[in-house]
């Protein structure tokens, strides 16, 4: 099983992470695909110069969330938190979404569980298949 190791800085989002993490049909999804129930809302990592994530955006990879109609889809791919906590990341299916950006799950607040602030540099492990 190939696996990437990306690093990147924490900073606070928008809150559109913790939006879709709370939606009846996202839990339901990541309970059974991912095998844990999710915080709800996600560590954001603003990826360093040169990380390559384009196999994160290759649509054959990854564990499919489906989303009912009017919703954007996204997929998931399970990553080791700086080789402490599991979790996973979410590569939202949205035409604008940055690519330098990701959105990390675990079933703990990991700004809490790491000590994590803005502006602190982290590495995620994460399994490409």
């Amino acid at each position: 099983m190939k696996k990437i190791a990306l690093k990147g800085r924490v900073f606070s989002g928008g809150g559109t992470g913790s939006l879709f993490v709370n939606l009846s049909w996202a839990k339901k999804q990541f309970k059974e695909k991912l095998g844990f129930s999710p915080y709800p809302g996600t560590l954001n990592l603003q990826l360093s110069s040169g990380t390559n994530v384009e196999e994160l955006r290759d649509a054959t990879k990854g564990i499919k969330i489906k989303s009912p109609e009017g919703f954007h889809e996204g997929r998931c791919f399970k990553a080791l938190i700086m080789k402490k906590l599991w979790g996973a990341v979410v590569v939202p299916e949205v035409p604008a979404y940055p690519h330098n950006l990701l959105e990390i799950l675990a079933p703990v607040n990991l700004r809490e569980a790491l000590g994590l602030k803005d502006g602190v540099e982290i590495e995620v492990t994460v399994w490409l298949s």
